[in-house]
């Protein structure tokens, strides 16, 4: 879809009907989930989604071999808001001939590289309305001399030819997930200190040679280092893999029916409404659901493969594969060709270098979200309050003297604080599709379009 080019330079809107209804900044699944929401409700509005990658694709450093989804296949795109919606998994199986077969594994997990083909089918439905390779760079209000904002500019870059564009919403969507969390500097090393969410693409460019004799260190004690050590196992069989968490001990997810309720739609609800500090305290208490914890499947596996270390050499610091408790990488340095280790003992706060070099370091290190208020620095002086809080309904709080009721900011993946533990995950999206709509669109019952 054609955007308006502009050269950059932004240009009053006040006065003139915005281009589009809503923009969508991002086009993962939170974004996918609202187009879903849209057709299903029937809205025939003017939506855009911009999206920096080049086609659509979900975590595409981590669609390891054999890698399960962590939360059941009903929790997908449509089906806990509609089960009657062309976008369940469920019809997607359908609609690929593997609906009876997939029945036949009697899982509720499907692997995640299936997954991933599901959303990319949801999504090649609304390729019209996707601008793909564009990176937004900026949402800013369009001032209105004689009343509040009702229009947004939305800039972005073209990542092939570098040309700005803007364009003009009433309301936008604002869902790019997670930037890398990179705990350690890094420069001059970034060829061979890698982020987990580039493990499938990064690595075999870095270690062509899968036969050969590499020492590769992996940093977290979460699912992904988990799975990256697991699969390194394999990828390079003759190298040696260390793995360092601050931890004690890789621990176990808790994925229990009545912990697992903390993810119910519903919840969200009593969570917003509870005071910062209950916030804070149930947040930690449920902590043990989704960081810093492995599914016992993975764990069960791995500590296999460690007790086949041991039967063939009760020396664990001769084992070639190792997982260090109580280190925190806190530094690294150059040790001629490679790299070696600053580590934090975080049973005593002792520091010290690893006794061993890397060839390569993976850091599974999570995610920041703060990549919205670079977006929205220029609308600081809108706000109600000093950060960029939300409504329950995913709102910015902008001044009501300051902003139109017609139109809005709207913020995805970045409200764990207010939203609950729920806000980043998957399991969520169906319903908070619906609720975007409802909030952007307002409350319909239209029948829903048919493709």
């Amino acid at each position: 879809m054609p955007l308006q080019v502009e050269n950059g330079t932004p240009r009053s809107h006040a006065h003139r009907e915005p281009q589009y209804d809503l923009v969508c900044v991002g086009f993962g699944p939170a974004s996918l989930a609202i187009a879903i929401a849209l057709h299903d409700r029937g809205i025939t509005a003017r939506v855009l989604y911009i999206e920096k990658q080049r086609n659509f694709i979900w975590h595409a450093g981590m669609l390891l071999p054999d890698a399960r989804m962590q939360i059941s296949f009903l929790k997908d795109l449509a089906t806990l808001r509609d089960p009657t919606s062309t976008f369940t998994f469920i019809n997607y199986l359908k609609c690929k001939n593997r609906l009876v077969a997939f029945t036949n594994l009697s899982t509720f997990l499907p692997l995640r590289e299936e997954y991933n083909d599901y959303m990319s089918w949801c999504a090649a439905h609304f390729e019209e309305h996707v601008q793909y390779g564009h990176e937004t760079t900026s949402v800013s209000a369009v001032r209105n001399e004689d009343g509040p904002v009702e229009t947004w500019q939305v800039t972005s870059r073209d990542t092939k030819t570098n040309e700005s564009i803007t364009i003009t919403a009433r309301s936008v969507v604002i869902a790019i997930g997670g930037k890398p969390r990179i705990p350690i500097p890094i420069n001059g090393l970034e060829s061979q200190i890698v982020h987990s969410s580039s493990y499938s693409t990064a690595v075999p460019q870095i270690l062509k040679a899968t036969q050969s004799t590499h020492s590769i260190a992996v940093v977290g004690g979460g699912q992904s280092s988990a799975e990256i050590f697991n699969n390194l196992q394999s990828r390079y069989p003759d190298s040696s893999v260390s793995l360092f968490t601050g931890a004690s001990a890789l621990k176990p997810s808790d994925d229990s029916p009545f912990v697992n309720e903390v993810f119910d739609p519903e919840r969200v609800d009593d969570f917003y409404r509870l005071p910062p500090e209950s916030r804070q305290q149930s947040t930690l208490s449920n902590k043990a659901t989704n960081y810093g914890v492995v599914r016992p499947e993975l764990l069960n596996r791995l500590y296999e493969a460690m007790y086949h270390q041991r039967l063939h050499e009760p020396d664990p610091s001769k084992w070639q594969f190792k997982i260090v408790p109580w280190r925190e990488v806190v530094g690294s340095e150059k040790d001629g060709e490679r790299i070696r280790l600053r580590l934090k003992n975080t049973s005593n706060g002792e520091t010290s270098m690893s006794d061993s070099s890397f060839d390569l370091v993976i850091l599974g290190t999570g995610y920041e979200r703060k990549g919205h208020e670079m977006l929205l620095e220029s609308t600081r002086d809108l706000l109600q309050e000093e950060n960029l809080a939300v409504e329950r309904d995913y709102r910015v709080k902008y001044r009501k003297d300051a902003v139109a009721e017609g139109c809005g900011v709207w913020l995805q993946g970045c409200c764990e604080d207010t939203h609950g533990l729920g806000d980043t995950l998957l399991s969520m999206l169906a319903v908070r599709g619906g609720e975007m709509v409802d909030s952007i669109f307002g409350p319909q019952t239209q029948q829903r379009a048919r493709l």
